[in-house]
C-alpha cells in the first residue's frame, strides 16, 4: 500500500474506533510528508507519521497493483486508557489491534513496535508496523502526543508518558 493510500486507510479505519472521536490527515515536510492526527475520546491527541516500504521489485513510478489474501484473524482490542490516560505503549497495542481487525485483505499482520523488545534490545521509538501480503510494509511512528487542551509542541518524538 503506497503512503498516500495508507494515510487515508489509517485515518478512515481509526475514525471508526470506539475511543477515537476524530482523525485528520496531514501532509507537510519532506522527511515525513504524510500523517494522521488522532483525537481520542478523552480529548488527548496523537500525531502518527505514515511511511511505506515498497514490495520487492515494486516501483512507485508505476501504477499500484494491490496484492490481497485473507485478512488477519481478529484479535481482542486492548484498553487504550490506563488510569484515565493513554500511554505510548497502550496506544501502540490499541492502534495495532484496530488496524488488524479492519478486515483489509491487503494486511498480513500488524504489530506494536514494542512487541519483541527485550532489555538488551529495547524499542527505539513507539509506533505501529504493518506487513502487507505484497511483502511491502507500512510504518506509523508516533511523532507527537498532547493532553486535552494542549498543542502538539515543537519537538518531534518527545512523547508524554501519559496523555
Amino acid at each position: 500500500m503506497r503512503p498516500q493510500r495508507l494515510m487515508e486507510f489509517v485515518a478512515e479505519t481509526l475514525a471508526k474506533a470506539p475511543e477515537v472521536t476524530r482523525t485528520e490527515v496531514w501532509q507537510e515536510g519532506t522527511v515525513r510528508p504524510y500523517g494522521v492526527q488522532v483525537t481520542f475520546a478523552t480529548g488527548s491527541e496523537m500525531w502518527l507519521g505514515v511511511m511505506a516500504q515498497a514490495a520487492p521489485g515494486e516501483s512507485y513510478d508505476q501504477p499500484e497493483k494491490p496484492v490481497t489474501d485473507a485478512p488477519p484473524a481478529e484479535i481482542p482490542v486492548p484498553d487504550l486508557l490506563q488510569g484515565g490516560k493513554a500511554t505510548p505503549t497502550s496506544a501502540e497495542a490499541y492502534i495495532a489491534a484496530i488496524l488488524n481487525n479492519s478486515g483489509s485483505p491487503e494486511i498480513k499482520r500488524t504489530y506494536a513496535y514494542s512487541e519483541g523488545a527485550t532489555p538488551t534490545r529495547p524499542t527505539a521509538h513507539p509506533g505501529v508496523g504493518i506487513e502487507f501480503h505484497s511483502k511491502g510494509r507500512g510504518f506509523l511512528p508516533f511523532i507527537h502526543t498532547a493532553r486535552a487542551g494542549q498543542g502538539k509542541g515543537n519537538r518531534a518524538f518527545d512523547l508524554q508518558d501519559a496523555f
